[in-house]
């Protein structure tokens, strides 16, 4: 067992600190002294540790004191074999593990409501994605899980695949069944990966839900940044004991930045060790604010926060309760209305609206005083702005007809058409809501006319639409015919 309360990067710059050290190398801020207007923005404590790799502090790319150590430490609180500090966000950790088991033409199979660094990175390496369409909740408009005799279905009809990757849990706090997924595909020899994104208070908290690693899972990327404290843009990548840490490692350099951030090293480590010394009083208290938050927003009427009534033992197999969201449909308001009317109205930031839900994202540093004003100001929206909810649109997913693989669409020759133009092309780009950045979208799938309604009602709904390269989303490129 080590020592979880230590944390190597954090002492590492404290020593630093007092030696007195004189700057002749990068950053050209030397310690926040060529920038007086950043210093005083962000403070002089944080310019001091925005340092470049040194003997003292190791170095990233290839670590071999404080940041092995603390990568150490790290894969014990969570029960990996190994963990990487990933500076690039869990966009980097998830495009980690797809290379790491992927080349050009391999298989992989995986759930449609993926993130679009997925897709992004198929694009990339050429890997086929063999989609697995999740079952739907037509009542809240949402994506579900993946059912376990489609995955098994998926994994017969394409053995030469190379790994099984789902995401777990998914914003709206769905859960598959990750054990049973993970022993399928190590049945007939593929690799389980798991986007965790949102899942890193699952390791320090025994009533969550099971955790990628205690399933099995050969990878897992962890957004520490979400739940689990850290600044934003810091994660881990976990890999378990079947995994070459040597080639993994070597596959993270490919992309990742030789300049790593101590400012988001050091806020890993403090966060972990944080997490192991406290989590469950952490996430006790996360889970005491939100249960409360749900229970007053069900009683104000017509909003509904989810939970655990949602388990259906396979497609929705399990609920992450730390997540507070709330379907605004009976409201006769999409979740993007109410989402700009909390912003706008009541200066309160929600994670995301969609068209049939809002997540406000509750954590350690919430009091119940905030809690209070959420629900007092949903109460207040729906007295002010209910309407009849007939016009609303529901489904916050559409199944994609794929044509072509990500990465032949997005370098084929192409054309821009105006959006009533391109019923029945191909997509040779993305176009999706970003958060929750679920590709409406992506390149090689058919754009049908039910996706071009869709489209047009998120515009019409002021959901923010990213991806192509007509950032109005007048006109969207198809391959050429």
């Amino acid at each position: 067992m080590l020592n979880q309360s230590r944390a190597p990067i954090l002492e590492a710059l404290e020593k630093m600190k007092g030696e007195r050290l004189v700057p002749f190398d990068v950053p050209g801020h030397k310690h926040g002294k060529g920038n007086l207007a950043l210093t005083e923005f962000l403070g002089q404590k944080c310019l001091s540790v925005d340092v470049n790799s040194m003997k003292m502090l190791d170095n990233l790319c290839h670590p071999v004191s404080v940041i092995k150590e603390a990568q150490e430490l790290a894969a014990e609180a969570f029960g990996a074999a190994h963990a990487y500090f990933m500076v690039g966000g869990t966009t980097a950790a998830v495009q980690s593990m797809v290379l790491s088991v992927c080349k050009r033409g391999d298989k992989i199979i995986l759930p449609r409501n993926v993130h679009r660094s997925v897709i992004n990175i198929m694009i990339l390496c050429g890997a086929i994605p063999v989609y697995v369409n999740p079952d739907m909740d037509n009542r809240l408009g949402i994506a579900l899980g993946m059912r376990l005799s489609e995955v098994e279905k998926a994994i017969v009809e394409n053995p030469d695949a190379k790994a099984v990757l789902v995401n777990n849990p998914t914003y709206y706090g769905i859960c598959s069944n990750l054990k049973g997924i993970t022993d399928l595909a190590h049945a007939h020899g593929m690799k389980m990966l798991v986007d965790e994104a949102h899942g890193t208070q699952f390791y320090f908290d025994k009533d969550l839900p099971m955790t990628a690693m205690e399933a099995g899972a050969d990878m897992a990327a962890v957004s520490m940044h979400k739940s689990g404290g850290s600044l934003t843009q810091s994660s881990f990548l976990l890999i378990g004991p079947e995994m070459n840490e040597g080639y993994v490692r070597q596959i993270i350099n490919i992309t990742q930045t030789t300049s790593g951030s101590y400012l988001l090293l050091s806020s890993l480590d403090i966060s972990r060790r944080n997490l192991a010394l406290h989590g469950q009083e952490i996430f006790d208290k996360v889970k005491e604010l939100v249960e409360y938050a749900r229970k007053e927003i069900n009683q104000i009427g017509d909003y509904y926060a989810y939970s655990k009534e949602l388990v259906n033992g396979d497609s929705v197999f399990d609920f992450d309760i730390t997540k507070l969201c709330v379907n605004t449909l009976p409201v006769g308001l999409a979740g993007i209305e109410v989402y700009d009317l909390l912003r706008d109205e009541y200066d309160i930031q929600t994670e995301f609206g969609d068209l049939g839900n809002i997540l406000a994202y509750v954590s350690v540093g919430d009091r119940p005083r905030d809690i209070e004003r959420l629900v007092s100001a949903l109460a207040e929206i729906r007295r002010l702005y209910k309407k009849d909810r007939s016009s609303l649109m529901s489904a916050e997913y559409i199944n994609p007809t794929v044509m072509f693989s990500p990465q032949e669409a997005f370098y084929s020759e192409k054309q821009s058409l105006p959006l009533a133009q391109c019923e029945n092309r191909v997509c040779a780009e993305f176009v999706m809501c970003y958060p929750p950045g679920i590709p409406i979208l992506a390149p090689g799938e058919l754009i049908t006319r039910s996706i071009l309604d869709y489209i047009a009602y998120a515009k019409d709904k002021g959901c923010s639409l990213t991806g192509p390269e007509d950032m109005q989303v007048e006109t969207l490129n198809v391959m050429k015919e």
